[in-house]
């Protein structure tokens, strides 16, 4: 079957940026490298605008005016992304802000004391901000949205025909250009929706209503569905296991166990893994000790690359899943088969007894795939 452009999209928010690239080949649509995100959006330009204000009338003044009147704050910010952020192109050097203190803040002014109350009284409450004060605001903002570009268009093998710019932040000109000048050689096109904010929302409805389809089988003729994640961490269970001599001697247990993290093979980060697919573990597993009637399964996760223990720097929990171990009189001879499946949504956990059959199925949210 025949495969489409590979497309980024680069989502560019009030709080994070987040990218996700992917192909297309049908009407499947496959996930290439890990999603990617940082905090820096556009709500750290408006960050800087305030720090750039306390070097002026003191920090003392802003974090008071933030704590007694923020709703005077937030106008102050809104006006300077109105006429100020939004316009901003970095192509007209002489570009400038004014900012009215008395017309658009006037609690402020009683927070300032000493030399700046001084030189505000001789400029009338006026603070003029000019091209480079305002590019500079924009400039570290705009290079960590670069750099977030550069590592994902490095993780594809740099084969990415069209990135998409949607999210609020995407509007800025000037951010536009930056992303233009930088990687014009290597996306072909680069563009952005008549409505970038409205495609965020159009994108998650279209989602939304795949999800549909697949919960209740109705199979579209016309969406897209998403077939491929790539994985974000490396996903394993607990496991009790022999100690050795190799082994670190405090983590010998009284009876000369050690417990450590069994990898899923399959389940490792950076791994693309079909949605819905069983990803089972290859090791041979059973009970702990000959009279055991039930194991529980814990499992956990983690973006460490050679995690060893379960309780080492970074390792998350994700939950837990239990299923009957009957044939006592087959003692250790009783094993087991464990395994993970990546939904849309989901994660599905699935433990199966290979004697009689029985197997266990528990559910974990997905909200670990967006941190």
């Amino acid at each position: 079957m025949l495969r489409l452009a590979t497309f980024m999209i680069v989502d560019c928010g009030g709080g994070t940026v987040d990218l996700t690239t992917r192909n297309i080949v049908g009407k499947d649509v496959g996930e290439i490298t890990e999603r990617s995100g940082d905090y820096c959006g556009s709500s750290f330009v408006d960050q800087a605008f305030l720090e750039h204000l306390k070097t002026i009338l003191g920090h003392f003044a802003i974090d008071k005016l933030k704590e007694n009147h923020y709703k005077q704050l937030q106008y102050m910010v809104q006006k300077f992304c109105r006429q100020a952020k939004f316009l901003f192109t970095g192509e007209d050097r002489n570009f400038k802000y004014e900012l009215d203190i008395l017309d658009t803040a006037r609690e402020l002014q009683q927070y300032v004391t000493g030399d700046a109350k001084e030189l505000m009284e001789s400029k009338q409450w006026l603070i003029n901000i000019n091209y480079n004060e305002i590019k500079s605001m924009f400039d570290l903002v705009v290079k960590r949205i670069l750099k977030l570009i550069e590592v994902q268009l490095e993780n594809c093998n740099k084969e990415c025909s069209i990135m998409f710019l949607v999210g609020g932040f995407s509007q800025s000109i000037y951010l536009q250009k930056k992303i233009r000048e930088k990687f014009k050689d290597v996306v072909k096109i680069i563009t952005l929706p008549t409505h970038p904010i409205a495609s965020v929302v159009r994108g998650a409805t279209l989602y939304g209503l795949g999800l549909y389809d697949n919960v209740n089988n109705i199979d579209s003729d016309v969406r897209l569905k998403l077939t491929t994640r790539i994985l974000k961490f490396t996903y394993g269970i607990k496991i009790f296991d022999k100690w050795k001599k190799s082994d670190p001697i405090e983590r010998k247990t009284p009876k000369g166990e050690i417990i450590k993290f069994l990898p899923i093979e399959g389940a490792t980060k950076g791994k693309e893994v079909k949605i819905d697919e069983d990803v089972i573990v290859d090791n041979l597993l059973g009970p702990n000790n000959p009279f055991q009637t039930a194991a529980t399964f814990h499992v956990y996760y983690t973006r460490e690359a050679n995690a060893k223990y379960c309780d080492e720097p970074g390792m998350e929990y994700l939950g837990k899943l239990k299923i009957n171990l009957p044939d006592v009189h087959l003692g250790y001879n009783r094993p087991l088969k464990f395994g993970l499946s990546f939904g849309r949504m989901e994660i599905k956990a699935t433990a199966r007894y290979t004697i009689n059959g029985q197997s266990r199925l528990t559910t974990f949210e997905i909200d670990i795939e967006d941190d």
